[in-house]
Order: structure tokens, then sequence, then C-alpha cells
């Protein structure tokens, strides 16, 4: 079929286009910026029956994302997570989208998210009291087991009554499962072809069912509530005073779940990453808590004071944003610059390819947080930096992410510093969120507890 003239350049004929996408699936950061230096900053392609445009113009992408008519939707592969997500805040859509959004809400303010603080400070005190120093550690697994902790006893209370790495393996198991169905061959056949990863992913979408819906049966049967998500969703009301159904709590639950576990341990990883290749960073980072602190746990007054820290994780998603990558479907024919795209057109946007284009953002692979103190990053464009995504549909947890990051590392960071124990570059994995591929090993060099500055 002929492409419509209006539609962008970018690769043609089957060799070209295939050569294209693999390399969009094993080096996206590179590809899509390569991609945008030959063919420019809106380009083309056909994937089989798949119309796809990759966008890498801020003006355009803040088009698609800000968008309240309903004529962009997330596309394909986003929604196919409904498959163990269901329809949750991710994948929803239209009137039940706004409705669910509009439940949750009031949960998710920076106001209420206050009241998680000292879970998130627990939490990550435990994990560094237990380091000891010389101890060889795969940081990533480390942090993947304290924010599996964290979003357990923010979302379902310390009552949970559940071992949660039973739901955190299922959780693995189906990314693992869905990252092999759409970024292979897989893709191309239909949804009914039953290929043992499909199957692994029902399996192990009942076994996420199994814990998740008892622990909703049980808070309904009982009346019990606490300060929890769950026990703030269970007690939702829309404006005609009707709550969630099991279905929807369970499909919230499981999606917060996986946005609260997976993409802020993956940027954990990074940070602590970043400060051990950059001591001259990890010292003043050490300085400011024991500073802002002295010799108290981390609280979210202290969040504002944390500058430092706070830099230190955007900084590390700009670098290696957890979401790398964001899409939307068109839901009719649509203008989009120049260009005339057909319904159903597909646009991707790379965050992690956007974030690092020297266009916008000075010295674009060098890790400096000081770009978000001295005012430089601020003379980025907009929708030029993207790691929760932007528009109506910006990640509700924006602001737990980002004070769980800063409270998180500025805890692990008075008791101990890593150290990198290979000087080979890390490798990443860029499946469903942006992780280091094989695990990230690190030395613990243990600190003794700061105490708080003399005053003179």
């Amino acid at each position: 079929m002929t492409l419509p003239p209006s539609f962008p350049p970018g690769p043609r004929g089957l060799v070209e286009v295939a050569t294209t996408f693999r390399r969009f699936m094993n080096e996206p950061e590179a590809e899509f910026r390569a991609a945008h230096a030959r063919w420019g900053d809106t380009l083309g392609f056909r994937l089989g029956r798949d119309r796809i445009v990759v966008l890498g113009d801020p003006g355009l992408i803040g088009e698609v994302l800000v968008n309240t008519d309903g004529t962009w939707v997330k596309d394909r592969v986003t929604r196919d997570l409904s498959v163990f997500l269901g329809m949750g805040l991710l994948t929803n859509e239209g009137a039940s989208w706004r409705r669910q959004r509009k439940l949750l809400s009031p949960s998710l303010t920076r106001r209420h998210i206050a009241l998680y603080a000292d879970a998130m400070v627990g939490c990550a005190r435990r994990y560094a009291d237990r380091l000891a120093d010389g101890d060889e550690r795969d940081v990533h697994a480390d942090m993947s087991a304290v924010t599996l902790e964290i979003v357990t006893e923010t979302l379902f209370g310390a009552a949970f009554g559940h071992d949660p790495t039973r739901v955190g393996h299922a959780i693995d198991s189906v990314m693992v499962d869905f990252q092999e169905l759409v970024q292979t061959w897989r893709r191309f056949l239909p949804a009914t072809v039953p290929f043992a990863a499909r199957r692994r992913m029902v399996e192990s979408s009942k076994e996420i069912d199994a814990v998740v819906m008892e622990v909703i049966h049980r808070r309904r049967r009982t009346g019990e509530r606490g300060d929890d998500l769950l026990s703030r969703l269970l007690e939702a009301r829309d404006d005609e005073g009707s709550g969630m159904s099991d279905q929807q709590l369970r499909d919230e639950a499981v999606t917060l779940f996986v946005a609260g576990h997976e993409t802020t341990a993956n940027a954990l990883s990074f940070a602590l990453m970043f400060l051990g290749d950059h001591p001259e960073v990890d010292a003043r980072l050490r300085d400011e808590v024991a500073r802002v602190l002295g010799d108290r746990p981390a609280t979210a007054d202290d969040v504002a004071a944390l500058r430092l820290t706070d830099a230190v994780a955007r900084e590390t998603m700009r670098l290696y944003p957890p979401a790398h990558l964001i899409g939307r479907e068109a839901t009719r024919d649509v203008a989009l610059g120049p260009y005339r795209l057909p319904r159903g057109t597909a646009v991707l946007i790379s965050p992690w390819a956007l974030q690092r284009d020297p266009r916008h953002w000075p010295d674009p692979l060098a890790f400096r947080p000081d770009r978000w103190l001295d005012g430089s990053a601020e003379r980025a464009p907009k929708n030029a930096y993207l790691p929760f995504g932007g528009g109506p549909r910006v990640c509700i947890g924006n602001h737990f992410a980002q004070m769980e990051l800063v409270l998180v590392l500025a805890t692990i960071a008075r008791r101990a510093r890593f150290e990198r124990v290979s000087a080979a570059p890390v490798r990443v994995q860029a499946a469903i969120t942006l992780r280091p591929a094989g695990g990230l090993r690190m030395r613990v060099a243990r600190r003794g507890e700061p105490s708080a500055p003399q005053q003179e």
C-alpha cells in the first residue's frame, strides 16, 4: 500500500525498515537520534500493517500529549498491557479514565503523599543499616527490594498479610514475557497464538489477582481502614457518590504497584551508579544531607531543602528515564505539522533521546546535576524533559516518585556510598522500562552516622 504523499520521510523498503526497527529495539536511544539526524524531527515508516511516526520536535510532541479532544489515545502496545494491568489509569481511555483519574487524584496530592514519607525513610534506613563495608551488592536487586517494601506498605499498609515478593516476582515475570511478545517477531502474529510467554502471562496475572483481590475483599468485609492508598481508594467517591468496583480497585492497585516498584527502583539504581562514578557530587550530597538533617531521619518537610539530592534524581532521569518510550495512536485523520496522518497512525516519542539532544541540553551526555540548580535546565524547551510523560496524562504518581527518590537517596547516602566494581560501561535493557541489564554490581563503602554541623 502506497503511503500518502504527506506522510513523513523515513526508511522505506522491507530491508531498510526491518534494519531500522531492529536497531530501535536493540539501541533505541542511539537509533532514535541517528534517525532524526538523517530524516528530521518527524519521520515515518510502515511496519507490517502499522504506520509509525517518530517525533523529536518538542512543539509537535506537545500537540500530541496536550490533547483534550480524544484525537490521541494510548498506542496499541500500551493498551496491550491491560492483559495484566487491567483498565487502570495507564491503559484506560475516555470517560472511564477521567472518572478514575478524578477518584485517584485526591490521594496523590503533595499534601497526602507527605503521609508516606516515614514509610519511605524507614524502608531505606533498614536497608542501609544492613550494609557492611566492603560488601559487593547487586544495587538494582537491592533497590527493587527497597521499593517493593515501600510500595507494599504505602499502598496496602503494614498489615498486608502476604509476602510482597510473591507479587513482585509475578510482576517481574509478566514484564519479561510481555517484552518477548512486543519486541520480537511475535508482535506480528494474532493475539490468539498461544505462545509460551502469553500463557505464562496469564498464570502470573492469576497469581497477582489472588493476592490483590483477597486484600480488597478482606478490607470490604471487615471495614478495616488506615492511611494507606488502598484505604483511600476504598473511600473515594465520584460526583454521584459512587465508589470503585472491586475490579477497578484491583486494576488501579496493580498499576500503582508496578509504577511504584519498577520505575523507581531503576531510577535509584542509576542514581547510585552516577554517585559512585562522581565522588565529588557524592561528597556534596553527603554534606547537604548532614547540613539539612543533622542526626535525625528525613521527613517530607526536608525535601525542598535537599536541592542537590533532588537535582541528582532529576539529572539521573534525564539520562536514563525509566519510562523511556511514549506511544500514542490517532483516532482520526489528523494534521501534525506539515503532515496529514491517517487514522490509526502510531506516534512514538523517546524521552531518552529527547533528553540527550544537544540542541536542548548543553553537554548532553554528561552527568551534571548543577544544571538543575543554576537555571540552565529551565532553558530547555517545554516537552524536552518528560520523565513522567506530559499533558493531561502525566503520571499521577510523579510527586510521590520524586519525593521517594529524594528521601531514599538522602537516607542511603548518609550511611554508605557505592563504588563500581568494573569500569566497563553499564549495559541497559530498554524493555517496558529502562533498567540495568543483568544487574548493577557495586561495592559498599560504609560511612559513620553523620552529625549536624557545629555552629560557630
